[in-house]
């Protein structure tokens, strides 16, 4: 693992999975701030990681690999049963990569999203892991779909195993959610009241690191028309420092910045916001359970239930269309689209019945 969604979702199946197994802990680090990577491990007791490889920074592939070269002797040493990996990040597809490579098996949890835009990273790395994969934990019954299509587990010389688990995310968010409801002290700390506010991030690559999508979600963020909390991720920081555009958004009426948040913290304001905007997969899916709308910065998804279900609009970087998804009204109906809350020792009771000796 490397990344905050990472951890989350670690932190709902490490803790059941060392009662039945052995379990060491790689963190690549892809997110290496305290912000986005220690805080996740105190607050969700995440067992610390066994070895950190403070691998970050560069561009997709060449972060991919040097963590795949810094992985395989890390693997060979261990001989694990299986390597389990989470997501869609850099470094879900360098495990995939460096297990398969040693003949070890890879067990992918959260298998079988689709944004179905092989322009985006995360959907190449989510591809190439699942077809990487021998045991593969599907979040809803259309992940699993998405991977009958792809004829996951059809050869007839592969020992594939697809079940739909529910998401482990949900298990957390469920978990916290209602306390962090309840912490409205969070959301004051910010100079804003529960209700009257639309909680923002935005860090993917398609969003900042060019200069014309940059400016044209400062320009989104800046005529939103709403008072917005937007928590900087370092990446979006530094982006937007270098294109002189921070003062900016800081200066902006109704914007008020903040660094990264722990999880509790982000969480009371996603509880208590009237909205979401959006770049981030994780957090669109977080809004749903919350029952809080989202507007996603992207043009496709690969929570496309959520839209389905009218509690998520794609906008893009369109602001006019990000104003009118904003005023919409909120659906009759949230269906549970992700599960019990129990995902986790479903994972783990994969596990133990694909790779348990």
């Amino acid at each position: 693992m490397g990344n905050r969604p990472q951890f989350i979702k670690a932190a709902a199946v490490s803790p059941l999975l060392r009662e039945s197994a052995a379990e060491f802990l790689v963190h690549t680090g892809q997110h290496h701030d305290v912000e986005l990577s220690e805080v996740f491990f105190g607050e969700l007791g995440l067992p610390a990681p066994d070895i950190e490889l403070g691998i970050s920074g560069g561009s997709n592939t060449s972060q991919a690999a040097r963590m795949l070269a810094a992985l395989e002797p890390v693997i060979g040493s261990r001989e694990p049963d299986c390597v389990l990996v989470y997501g869609d990040t850099n470094s879900t597809l360098a495990g995939a990569l460096a297990a398969a490579g040693q003949g070890v098996p890879v067990a992918h949890v959260e298998a079988g999203m689709r944004s179905f835009d092989r322009t985006m990273a995360e959907e190449r790395n989510r591809v190439l892991t699942d077809h990487l994969s021998t045991l593969l934990c599907c979040s809803s019954v259309a992940a699993a779909a998405n991977l009958a299509l792809e004829g996951v587990g059809q050869r007839a010389d592969a020992d594939v195993t697809v079940e739909v688990v529910g998401d482990v995310m949900a298990d957390v968010a469920l978990r916290v959610q209602p306390r962090a409801r309840e912490r409205h002290d969070l959301v004051r700390a910010h100079g804003v009241e529960p209700g009257a506010y639309v909680l923002a991030t935005a860090h993917r690559a398609a969003s900042v690191d060019r200069r014309e999508r940059l400016e044209a979600l400062v320009g989104l963020l800046c005529g939103a028309g709403v008072e917005l909390v937007l928590p900087l991720h370092p990446r979006t920081r530094r982006a937007l420092e270098a294109a002189g555009l921070l003062a900016v958004l800081g200066h902006a009426p109704g914007v008020h910045l903040t660094a990264p948040l722990g999880y509790l913290e982000l969480t009371a304001l996603l509880c208590n916001a009237r909205a979401v905007l959006t770049d981030s997969g994780g957090l669109q899916k977080e809004a749903y359970l919350a029952g809080v709308p989202c507007v996603t910065l992207r043009p496709s998804t690969e929570w496309t239930e959520t839209v389905a279900a009218g509690w998520n609009t794609l906008v893009d970087l369109d602001a006019d269309a990000a104003r009118a998804a904003l005023a919409r009204p909120l659906p009759a109906e949230r269906p549970a689209l992700y599960g019990d809350g129990r995902a986790g020792e479903r994972v783990v009771a994969a596990l133990v019945r694909a790779f348990g000796n």
